[in-house]
């Protein structure tokens, strides 16, 4: 087929179609917190034979980064939509078998699997499919924002946890509030999935051209979508800006910031937190949900800030945060006031690194393969992560710390790299601007 690109051009806006794509996608990423924030609290409901408790500690990321690997590729066979239906069956699946035959250890652990397996490939396509489909103008500030219902869903497990005595203790009563949340959120994501096109961007890259201006029409309207259209057609001949960078570059930069927001992120709230001030774990714990879902709010000024300048701020001032907690611990463990004002800090910066990393990783890949590659980072990232757990079993809690600081280090050298060596793909610039073959 020929390639007909409508001669008309303007500027992207946002319409309701993206306000439903946004509210969808949004939605996933609370959904996949929700799940992963699940298997320690799923724990509780049976008995865990000893054999199997040393397996459950990374039972949630393990089946996390499998549904990644398999997820990143599929998405780009299959497309990104379908992708999203299949993760939705699976969902329900697991969920309704998680509520009413997780009888044992066993099936616990194979319906967890299912869900978590479905959360891996999930937010991979979500990460990809926000860049395809928003405006260029909005695409940053969409994707940190949908990142934040990822706090959002810490945020209310928190408050859950804060304020529940009764639900803390009753099984029951947690299985019937899981089961209906699920249940809610997925007949909400049902609904806007179906609202929301495939992208048309992929569709294009597979040669679909008439599919892709048909869903473009259909979706976006006779105005705007002759411009969508215009865009997708674009994004197979535009030159890539990340050429210039090579491949190597791109994957040590992203997967050694990855891994340090994987392997770094809890050390206040989860270890020193406890650690130091073990009647307040509850309250440090709904404290740092609070600090990352407000901190979540840059994600407003997404489109006007350079990815690479935030980087390089937060990854740098993560680490000199991690060096000031590990060398004045004589302070801050008896000061109270300090501890807090250092659990915050870390909080802030962590969640405004996490983010834009987490939105850079997703857009440096070329239509075809950057489902692949996004999955790729993810896996390897996550897979290292798993692999301190047992790493870091025995540490004592200085030990935990000084392991954190190599750790924020390592992220900090991927930050640096990318800062001198990397494209900006900030500041409003098209995914064109950004997306490279390897």
């Amino acid at each position: 087929m020929t390639e007909r690109v409508p001669s008309a051009s303007h500027e992207e806006r946002w319409t309701r179609r993206d306000t439903w794509t946004f509210t969808a996608f949004g939605l996933g990423m609370l959904l996949e917190n929700y799940i992963f924030s699940l298997t320690p609290i799923a724990d509780g409901w049976v008995r865990i034979p000893s054999w199997f408790s040393p397996w459950m500690s990374s039972w949630g990321p393990l089946w996390l980064i499998v549904g990644i690997a398999v997820g990143g590729p599929l998405a780009d066979r299959l497309g990104r939509k379908k992708l999203f239906y299949a993760n939705l069956a699976l969902y329900a699946l697991g969920g309704l078998g998680l509520i009413f035959l997780s009888l044992n250890a066993v099936w616990l652990a194979v319906f967890l699997a299912a869900m978590l397996f479905a959360a891996g490939g999930e937010m991979n396509a979500v990460m990809v499919a926000t860049h395809e489909l928003m405006p260029s103008k909005h695409r940053s500030k969409a994707m940190m924002l949908e990142l934040n219902f990822i706090n959002f869903g810490g945020l209310i497990l928190a408050l859950l946890a804060f304020s529940s005595g009764a639900w803390n203790n009753s099984i029951a009563l947690q299985k019937v509030s899981v089961g209906v949340a699920l249940l809610i959120v997925l007949v909400l994501l049902t609904v806007f999935r179906a609202r929301t096109p495939e992208s048309l961007r992929w569709l294009v890259a597979h040669g679909d051209l008439s599919q892709a201006e048909a869903q473009a029409v259909q979706f976006y309207g006779p105005e705007e979508g002759p411009e969508r259209y215009r865009r997708a057609l674009l994004s197979r001949t535009a030159p890539p800006r990340a050429a210039d960078t090579p491949l190597a570059v791109r994957l040590y930069a992203i997967i050694a910031m990855a891994f340090a927001g994987s392997a770094g992120f809890g050390l206040m709230t989860y270890v020193i937190g406890p650690y130091y001030f073990s009647g307040l774990t509850t309250d440090v714990i709904l404290i740092s949900a609070v600090v990352g879902f407000l901190t979540g709010a840059i994600g407003l000024w997404g489109d006007r800030l350079s990815r690479r300048g935030l980087l390089l701020a937060s990854y740098l001032a993560t680490l000199a945060l991690t060096a000031a907690v590990y060398l004045t611990v004589a302070s801050w463990s008896k000061n109270v006031v300090l501890f807090w004002a250092f659990l915050v800090a870390m909080n802030v910066v962590i969640n405004v690194a996490y983010l834009t990393e987490d939105t850079l990783k997703g857009e440096l890949w070329p239509t075809p393969r950057r489902g692949l590659y996004t999955a790729l980072v993810r896996f390897v990232a996550i897979g290292l992560y798993i692999g301190t757990i047992y790493f870091t079993a025995h540490f004592n809690v200085r030990h935990t710390m000084l392991f954190s600081l190599i750790v924020w280090a390592i992220g900090a050298s991927g930050a640096v790299l990318w800062f001198l060596k990397g494209v900006e793909t900030g500041e409003g610039r098209a995914l064109e601007a950004a997306s490279s073959a390897p």
